[in-house]
């Protein structure tokens, strides 16, 4: 990965550090679109009437038990139905008393109940298959949903148009992509990682400002000597990657001196009772962030719940150290997650943003029927649930049904393509349109037969 900021010195693509700017990387996190979607809009593969519609993507690693989130099972033995009572919602369905804040904005949200999967029981495997709606396979890296919408649609303005928050998934054991970049569209479609946590009260945007060492006379200097080595480079001037660079160039610079980039990234601006009624932790903040990221016009934010299911306490309910406890969930997963997400809601409703923002809510797979000896529950991709919100659901709806003891789908088995096509045809992505694949081939936007789930919209 080439550095353009740092003073003289080298790094490899595994030790580069976030906080020099001006990356080859980094600088296609922006993103340049408007041309494809232009062209797009002519042939027909994007709605121009949904060019306002956006998407927050929930991602919540390490996956929710089903049976003590959103598909109670009150009537299933003891083993099975775990130590959760399920409690009437403002929605037609039941929810788990651990998620009391959801169970108030029910009307605003639909549960997926059948969702299914069938790639290895492994977190990064789910977490791939999730994002891009395919199963990671002949070394094929697909490209995120967001980065999708980028290609398609370009960027609104001098932020970029897909943006992860807080910062990209870490290990999830399997060695596999994560599901998080451009995949085959390239590095100029990765998302824009915030890489620091806006909870912390000396937050800043380390890949958004230049660093205190580079000044605006040495940027200025940098841009004029990148200029004139350019200049003598023409045989490589005359290459698509040398085109790409130039523009990524020019739009990572833009970014830096944004002032609509600062302000969207200044939490400092929001009232403290707004930043309290999200919640003052990472998660909280994320998204009150990724709420002002969409209203300054990003199109796509992905908020990872936690950032790997390693040392940390995450939806992973083993029930044994080094992993996270039913009791964990309860008392501290569950109540950061209902405040925030149902904070989430309710605010985009009060802003008048709901309707064009879509907020789903998804994980790599679901838990296991049976409670296991340590009291806790372990990977189950066989069935899960997900929820949809905004950008054209009707709320208030259980979409799907697992068996009686939530093993595996007993109604409308719903693949991660149809998720996947779900929130395409909510941003109003043509799902017959074809995007560049490997070796510049032609490649659906989704697999045939995989349609958006249209009970949702009904």
């Amino acid at each position: 990965m080439l550095n353009l900021t740092s003073r003289g010195s080298s790094h490899t693509c595994n030790g580069t550090r976030r906080r020099d700017f001006l990356q080859i990387g980094t600088l296609g996190a922006i993103g340049l679109g408007l041309p494809q979607f232009l062209a797009a809009s002519e042939r027909g593969v994007v709605d121009p009437h949904k060019d306002k519609r956006s998407c927050i993507m929930i991602f919540n690693l390490g996956a929710p038990s089903q049976l003590d989130t959103f598909d109670m099972k009150p009537n299933a033995p003891s083993e099975v139905r775990g130590p959760f009572s399920a409690i009437s919602s403002n929605g037609d369905f039941q929810l788990s008393e651990i998620l009391p804040k959801h169970a108030e904005v029910a009307d605003k949200f639909s549960i997926v109940r059948s969702c299914y999967h069938t790639a290895a029981a492994v977190h990064d495997a789910g977490w791939q298959m999730l994002q891009t709606g395919r199963q990671f396979t002949g070394g094929v890296n697909y490209p995120h949903a967001g980065a999708v919408l980028q290609y398609m649609r370009g960027r609104r303005s001098d932020l970029p148009a897909h943006v992860v928050l807080p910062e990209t998934m870490g290990r999830g054991g399997g060695n596999l992509p994560n599901g998080q970049a451009g995949g085959f569209l390239g590095k100029a479609f990765d998302p824009f990682a915030l890489m620091a946590d806006p909870s912390q009260p000396n937050f800043k945007v380390p890949d958004l400002l230049p660093p205190q060492s580079l000044g605006d006379v040495r940027i200025d200097r940098r841009r004029r000597m990148r200029g004139a080595i350019e200049s003598r480079m023409q045989q490589f001037d005359a290459t698509e990657s040398a085109k790409m660079l130039d523009k990524n160039f020019e739009a990572a610079y833009r970014l830096m001196n944004s002032q609509q980039a600062r302000e969207a990234f200044d939490l400092s601006k929001e009232p403290t009772n707004v930043r309290e009624r999200y919640g003052m932790n990472r998660f909280g903040q994320c998204c009150l962030l990724a709420r002002r990221l969409i209203e300054a016009g990003v199109r796509f934010v992905t908020i990872n719940t936690f950032l790997t299911v390693f040392n940390e306490v995450t939806w992973d309910i083993h029930g044994s150290k080094p992993f996270t406890t039913i009791e964990g969930m309860k008392n501290i997963v569950a109540p950061m997650y209902d405040q925030a997400y149902a904070a989430l809601l309710s605010d985009l409703d009060e802003r008048g943003m709901l309707d064009d923002t879509l907020v789903c809510g998804l994980a790599e797979f679901g838990r296991t029927p049976k409670v296991n000896p340590a009291g806790g529950r372990d990977h189950w991709p066989q069935c899960f649930s997900t929820t949809f919100a905004g950008g054209g659901v009707q709320g208030g709806r259980a979409i799907g049904a697992s068996d009686p003891i939530g093993a595996v789908p007993a109604d409308r088995p719903t693949p991660p393509g149809e998720i996947i096509a779900t929130i395409f045809h909510s941003l109003g992505l043509d799902l017959h349109a074809e995007i560049p694949g490997p070796g510049g081939r032609p490649f659906p936007l989704v697999d045939f037969g995989m349609r958006e789930i249209k009970e949702l919209f009904a």
